[in-house]
């Protein structure tokens, strides 16, 4: 029994000490590399990069190689690009768990900005669903940059008519997360009560106008100053967080999307009804080595005790779901709304701005603006 225990205990420190010892391996910061010599007789173009992890300062406009479409891809000319919570997330390397992905010690790739919109400038001699000029929009990582290349069968659709570049830029993360958090997660039907938390956010300004598409009542919370925004979006009410705390009311919500998790697990789902569901789709946990996530290990852990449905999300860049954003978008249904717009120039203050955590709607990167022609 002795020997059993020892060997127990022997595990279990061992365990430790490798979770510690992969702790102190991610959390290193390597020092800032020099941008390699763009090779001779290649195009330039100027990009976002960053080649340390850090604050905004980190990140730099450099002049690098313009990429070529590859057979199956086109080329995009990006006229603007919009900001996400990701974007500072990759350039501090934080939480250290990203750093799995991102790259230990420095970032393995330097590019940085998902969201894009755009011309197609050449395509791939397999392309068949894009041709030169085609006004473009949807999600690749280097979005920062004049020019970027995307596979035509991943996250590119077309523009709408009634659309522009910019508010084009701002749609692709923003509103795919809150697409899926209220259809696909949320399985939310018209008639049921949803609740949106953080609704003047990049994210919770899409899903208060896409729930109102889906036939929901509609229930914003959100700062005093951001009411009467979230109210002109559509929100039947709207509750400001200031003056009223939504978890000390009856249990009256079918779905909560919650961006901002102001509040304990329990007490968010006090708010819902029995059979109701709650959507995870941010956090403000700032916890170095698992940040946001942290919350989404709690929500596993209480899932088999309670009767209501809690859904982590991690939204998926999907090009039948930009279409189908683009879709609202030309019926009017979804208007994106744009706090500030920064040049390439001004990039890593957009990021900065946008990791304070008081963007109403999106941030937008103007590269070469405009109001995209066609429909």
């Amino acid at each position: 029994m002795k020997t059993r225990y020892r060997i127990l205990w022997g595990v279990v420190a061992l365990a430790v000490l490798l979770a510690a010892a992969c702790m102190i391996y991610l959390s290193h910061d390597a020092p800032c590399g020099s941008p390699p010599a763009r090779a001779a007789g290649t195009t330039p173009m100027r990009a976002a990069m960053y080649r340390c992890y850090g604050g905004p300062e980190v990140l730099h406009v450099e002049t690098i190689a313009r990429p070529a479409p590859p057979d199956d891809g086109v080329l995009v000319r990006i006229r603007a690009a919009s900001v996400n919570p990701l974007d500072w997330h990759y350039m501090r390397g934080m939480p250290y768990i990203l750093r799995i992905d991102a790259g230990a010690g420095a970032p393995k790739d330097p590019a940085l900005g998902v969201d894009f919109a755009g011309t197609v400038e050449a395509v791939g001699r397999n392309v068949t669903r894009f041709k030169p000029g085609d006004a473009v929009f949807g999600g690749r990582t280097g979005a920062f940059a004049e020019y970027l290349t995307v596979r035509e069968s991943r996250a590119i659709a077309p523009i709408p008519g009634n659309v522009s570049f910019e508010q084009a830029a701002a749609v692709p993360i923003a509103g795919l997360t809150a697409l899926q958090a209220l259809r696909d997660k949320g399985h939310l039907r018209p008639g049921q009560k949803v609740l949106i938390n953080g609704a003047s956010g990049g994210v919770g300004t899409f899903a208060v106008q896409i729930a109102k598409a889906l036939g929901a009542h509609v229930t914003g919370v959100c700062s005093t100053r951001n009411v009467e925004l979230v109210r002109a979006l559509g929100a039947d009410e709207v509750i400001d967080y200031t003056k009223d705390d939504f978890t000390r009311r009856a249990a009256q919500f079918d779905l909560i999307v919650d961006m901002v998790s102001s509040h304990s697990l329990r007490a968010t789902l006090r708010a819902l009804q029995p059979d109701g569901a709650l959507v995870i789709v941010g956090s403000n946990d700032t916890g170095h080595f698992l940040g946001p996530l942290k919350r989404n290990l709690r929500a596993m852990l209480l899932a088999p005790f309670v009767s209501q449905r809690i859904e982590p999300l991690l939204a998926q860049l999907d090009a039948q779901d930009l279409d189908y954003l683009a879709g609202l978008m030309r019926a009017g249904k979804v208007t994106p709304v744009i706090d500030r717009r920064f040049t390439l120039d001004q990039v890593a203050q957009a990021v900065g701005y946008v990791e304070a955590g008081r963007a109403r709607g999106k941030v937008v990167v103007t590269i070469d603006a405009g109001v995209p022609e066609g429909s």
